[in-house]
This record gives C-alpha cells, sequence and structure tokens, in this order.
C-alpha cells in the first residue's frame, strides 16, 4: 500500500533567503526536511514570466501545451482586457485517489469530484473563486479560527510607511500561524483518510513582493524608514513556515512529504516600466504628445517616493492628462496605468498591454484586430522600428539601456496569435524608473509600486521518500513535479503532462 503524500506548495519562496537563514543556524525543520529529501533545482524556464505557475502547476502542463501565455486576455474585436482565472481541470483529478487540497492556487475543485477542501481563503493570486467541498467547510472554518488575518495585506503597498509595514510583517506571520492550524486539522481532523494533501503557503509570495526593500542590502529603497520591518516581516514568515513544517513532520510522520516551489523571487524590475513608462513611450511614438505628466516633486528625481498615505495607483493617474474619472471599463484591470491608453489602441499602430511583469506589445494588425492598420508584409517591419526604438531608450539613474532582451513569440504566424499573446515581449534591465529618449524626452519618473517581484532564478523542491535517494540531484524543470508526484503515487502516467518523471529519471540512472 502506498503511503499518504503531504505537498507543501511554497508561493513565492526564494530559495536564497532560506539557504542565508540556515546557515545562521535557523529553520532547523527545513534543514531536517532536506537531509531526509532528494533535492532539486526547478528551473521554470520563460514559462515563468506569464505569471501562471500556479496554474502551470494545478494543470501539470507548460503554457504552449494549453494555450494560455499571460493572465491578461485581450480581445482584438473590442480592444477589452480582462484578467481570467483558470478554466481547466487539475491533474489531480485524473488520479484514483483521494485528494485534499486548501488554498491551492488555479485550482478547481468543482473540476475535481475525488478532491475536497477550500481555495481562494487567503492566496495570493488565486486563479479561483472562493469555493469548497464539503458545502459550508468555509463558514466551519471561520467559525473554528476565524477570517483570514491578512486580507488587505495580500497585494500590500507599504513601503512609503513604516507603520504599515510593521503591520503587515505582523499580519503574514499570524496568516502562516492560522494557516498552518487550519492546515493541520483538516489533514488530522475534519477531512481524515485522504492520500493526498495539498497545502500550499502563499505569505512568502505577499512578504516578498512588498517587503523586499527590507531584504535586499542592494534594492534603491534599502535606507528607507520601511526596511527595517520589512526585513524583520520576510525573516518572520519564513521562520513561521518553519515552525509549521516542524509540526507536519511530527504530527504526519507515515506521509512522504514534498515541498516546492516553482521558481524563485527578487527585486522587482517590471511594474514601473510595463504599467506606464512603455505604454507612454508607445503613445507619444504614435501621438507625438504626452499623456503622462510627472508631478513637480518627482521631476528630477532619480528615486522619487510617496508620502506615508498615498496610494501607488492614484498618484500614477493624477498624473495622465485628460483623462475622466468615468474613463475605465469597470472591468479589475482599470487601475493600472496602462489601461488608461485603451481608448487610443484603435488608432496606434502598436500599444503595450497592461501586465504584471514583461513588456507586452500588440502590433495592430490588419486581419486580426478590428481596427488594424499594420499590414502583414509589414510587419516584421514594425517590429524592428519598435525594437529599435526600445533599444534606444536609456534610464536616467544608471545611463544603461532600459531593455535586457525582446523576443518575437508569435513572429511565426502573427494571425493566429491567441488573446493571452502578444507580439513582442520586452525583459528589462534592471528596474527603470524613467525612460530617456532623444526624440520623446524624459518619461517619468515614476516611484516604485511593488519592490519584490519574480525576478529570481531557480525553485526549489525537496522530496522526502523512501522512493527516491537522498542528496542533491542538480536542476530539474519545474514541469518534472507532476509527472513524479503520478509516479510516487502508483498511478499511471497522464500522457498530456508537460515534463517527465524524476523518479523514473533516477531510476534509469541507478541501472
Amino acid at each position: 500500500m502506498k503511503r499518504p503524500m503531504l505537498i507543501l506548495g511554497l508561493d513565492g519562496f526564494e530559495p536564497s533567503i532560506a539557504e542565508c537563514l540556515l546557515a545562521k543556524g535557523g529553520m532547523p525543520n527545513l534543514r531536517a526536511l532536506s537531509a531526509a529529501s532528494a533535492r532539486y533545482r526547478l528551473d521554470h524556464g520563460e514559462a515563468k514570466r506569464t505569471g501562471l505557475a500556479w496554474e502551470h502547476f494545478a494543470l501539470g502542463r507548460e503554457p504552449s501545451a494549453y494555450g494560455r501565455h499571460a493572465a491578461v486576455h485581450f480581445d482584438p474585436a473590442t480592444y477589452l482586457v480582462n484578467q481570467e482565472g483558470t478554466s481547466s481541470k487539475p491533474f489531480l483529478a485524473d488520479l484514483a485517489k483521494q485528494v485534499l487540497v486548501f488554498d491551492a492556487p488555479y485550482f478547481d475543485l468543482g473540476a475535481a469530484p475525488n478532491c475536497t477542501g477550500l481555495v481562494s481563503w487567503g492566496a495570493h493570486d488565486a486563479g479561483v473563486t472562493p469555493h469548497c467541498n464539503p458545502a459550508g467547510l468555509t463558514e466551519e472554518i471561520t467559525s473554528k479560527f476565524g477570517p483570514y488575518p491578512a486580507t488587505k495585506y495580500i497585494y500590500g503597498f507599504v513601503w512609503p510607511n513604516k507603520r504599515k509595514a510593521r503591520n503587515m510583517a505582523t499580519a503574514l506571520v499570524e496568516a502562516v500561524e492560522q494557516r498552518s492550524a487550519i492546515g493541520h486539522w483538516l489533514c488530522t481532523e475534519r477531512l481524515p483518510g485522504w492520500d493526498v494533501a495539498v497545502i500550499v503557503v502563499s505569505e512568502f509570495h505577499s512578504a516578498v513582493e512588498a517587503l523586499w526593500h527590507g531584504y535586499d542590502p542592494d534594492h534603491p529603497l534599502h535606507d528607507h524608514r520601511s526596511s527595517k520591518p520589512a526585513r524583520a516581516g520576510i525573516i518572520g514568515v519564513y521562520e513561521a513556515f518553519d515552525r509549521m513544517l516542524g509540526v507536519y513532520r511530527r504530527s504526519i510522520p507515515e506521509a512522504d512529504m514534498i515541498a516546492f516551489s516553482m521558481h524563485g523571487m527578487g527585486p522587482n524590475e517590471s511594474d514601473v516600466p510595463t504599467m506606464l513608462l512603455l505604454p507612454e513611450l508607445m503613445y507619444r511614438a504614435s501621438v507625438g504628445t504626452a499623456l503622462f505628466e510627472p508631478r513637480e516633486d518627482w521631476r528630477g528625481a532619480l528615486l522619487p517616493t510617496l508620502e506615508r498615505k498615498e496610494s501607488w495607483n492614484r498618484a500614477v493617474k493624477s498624473c495622465l492628462q485628460h483623462q475622466r474619472e468615468d474613463d475605465g471599463t469597470g472591468l479589475p484591470l482599470d487601475w493600472m496605468p496602462a489601461t488608461a491608453y485603451r481608448r487610443y489602441w484603435p488608432t496606434m499602430e502598436a500599444f503595450a498591454l497592461p501586465s504584471y511583469y514583461d513588456g507586452r506589445i500588440r502590433i495592430n494588425l490588419k486581419g486580426r484586430e478590428r481596427d488594424g492598420l499594420v499590414s502583414a508584409t509589414d510587419y516584421g517591419a514594425k517590429l524592428d522600428e519598435i525594437c529599435a526604438l526600445l533599444e534606444e531608450c536609456r534610464d536616467p539613474r544608471t545611463n544603461q539601456p532600459v531593455v535586457r532582451h525582446i523576443t518575437r513569440p508569435v513572429a511565426a504566424d502573427p494571425l493566429k496569435a491567441g488573446p493571452t499573446e502578444s507580439d513582442l515581449v520586452v525583459v528589462w534591465r534592471g528596474a527603470p524608473l524613467a525612460f530617456q529618449h532623444h526624440r520623446y524626452g524624459l518619461i517619468g519618473p515614476a516611484p516604485y509600486r511593488r519592490t519584490g517581484g519574480h525576478t529570481g532564478d531557480s525553485g526549489i523542491a525537496y522530496f522526502s521518500t523512501p522512493q527516491l535517494p537522498r542528496g542533491d540531484f542538480g536542476t530539474a524543470s519545474a514541469f518534472d513535479v507532476a509527472p513524479t508526484l503520478v509516479d510516487l503515487l502508483g498511478q499511471p502516467q497522464l500522457p498530456h503532462l508537460s515534463g517527465r518523471s524524476l523518479l523514473q529519471a533516477e531510476c534509469a540512472a541507478a541501472v
């Protein structure tokens, strides 16, 4: 009989933070798990840039396998943009196992009759609406444990305010402790009899994105007054998780334990250039005038700041000229400055789509967009022109080019580009807060929004199971996790999964 399997998803876990704490004698339970595990660095590849890591795990599929390349959907018939949740069945639904799920992002319990639990409880980018199985479980948890204590900090914006940074740090640590208690209760009392339990810890994600400047000594905001509580918050979340790990290892010793993160985290290099500067550059190149005019206290500043109680969204959008209060579509993405340019897109040859990560540019292509302006024969030349424009931009703070590299993901057949695809994907160099261009002048500056982001290197996986030898086995694909779990559970391999089973790979290597 196969042993039960406890899977801990580490959403936004940056391995270097844990390694630093381990080197200082901290995180004893992670140290013990590591010593008992087959360890792999996980390479998420270009798929990391989609921001859909937990959908990739939930489905066990890479973006090209199911046709979703970004969280933002663009409709070429209406020029509307929207952010959609998952609409596909989790791979665990195809296993002959009873599965318990607690707060796994992008996991549709309704599509998985063999799964119990609840989702969208305190997840960062849940990707699904809140729902549970059995009915009433969410209310039962709230009655027993209280509501999620860090709701307003899931997407916290706190760096301008020391007090808010301290409050966020406290709330996130409390949230890990509550998550630990609920997950333990579900596993051992409320929903026993599971073959597989999946519990995802999302507080790493929330902490790193909002508090990174406190941890990273090289971050431009590291000397800000909020830095000390920000650092304490990140470390506090990792230490709280270590306590959670100890409770689970002691109380459910009969289970194989798998803990993993799909990729690492690091400084934010995308918010200002992607959400504001790129849309403004494309607008100026098309219209010839400026829509964004920075306020006086930002002009000439290499590191513009905000007052303690200011909102980044409101502060930046107040600098967009000629915008009316009713310009929005009422869609969730209307907060993002990039959407302020949407009404001009039908008259522009190319425009920047709203995005959370890399810059994404869509060509207004004849035969694809409703009001297409660029013919298929001119498509390649237009891409060349935009790439040259971008490569001419420099960061006034560093005097370096703002672009690290640009890809053309649909160039082979642009007319078939789907609603989550773009014609150019721009990866930024560092974190430019302004662009300097010889024709279009200074674009920006604007302050940081998130200080941390998805710029880390590898994720990590710990497989504590008798079926895999202990030790460090180098790098594997993040898409290898799902087929490895299927093998470890003794189930027939699912042909639609991306990646390969590490169990089979290690067995082959041992022969």
